[in-house]
């Protein structure tokens, strides 16, 4: 029997094949990133006036955030911080069975972005696991008040999450099989028999 096209829309000849070294290729390029704009941002911005660009689009400003995502939970920083090493652990332990190019991409912008931020909380201050995660963008003003400050982790975790639910909602699974088609098959099989 010929291999035959992924649901995911991937091109891949084999579809069986695993998908941890792509997973880990996107969240170090994701950790790259992250951490060369953030060591940017507090070199250049840290004790400066924000930078408008893009006729007030988007403005570089420096911010530092101990809770999570839109500065929730600030007074949970340790407990954000265990929960970013379970999602990382998570993510590491489910990539044996990835055969999925889009929960690849999804998970792998997920582990670049959870650990590109527990990278900062581990160590900025003020301390081990409570640490500050450096926020730069900051959309349509200059202070986070019509759009929370961000950083690059963020808006690829965001990117990530948005992508699995997609593929959760098209019934897409990360070994790349549609959602009841193993149901389906198995049925199929036995009304043949």
């Amino acid at each position: 029997m010929p291999p035959s096209s992924p649901p995911d829309g991937g091109t891949d000849v084999a579809p069986r094949r695993r998908r941890i070294v792509p997973l880990l290729c996107i969240a170090a390029v994701v950790l790259a990133a992250d951490l060369a704009t953030k060591l940017a941002a507090v070199a250049e911005l840290e004790h400066r006036e924000p930078v408008r660009l893009f006729g007030g689009a988007l403005y570089l400003v420096h911010a530092r955030n101990t809770g999570a995502a839109f500065s929730l939970g600030e007074g949970y920083t340790i407990v954000l911080s265990l929960f970013a090493v379970g999602v990382a652990v998570y993510i590491l332990r489910a990539a044996r069975r990835l055969r999925s190019l889009g929960w690849t991409v999804g998970l792998g912008l997920v582990l670049g972005g959870a650990v590109g931020n527990l990278i900062d909380r581990v160590f900025r201050a003020p301390g081990f696991l409570r640490g500050g995660v450096v926020d730069f963008l900051s959309l349509f003003d200059d202070g986070g008040r019509v759009w929370p400050i961000f950083n690059v982790a963020d808006a690829c975790l965001v990117t990530g999450v948005c992508l699995l639910v997609l593929l959760v909602f098209r019934g897409i699974q990360p070994d790349g099989t549609q959602a009841g088609a193993a149901a389906e098959r198995k049925a199929d099989d036995d009304q043949q028999r």
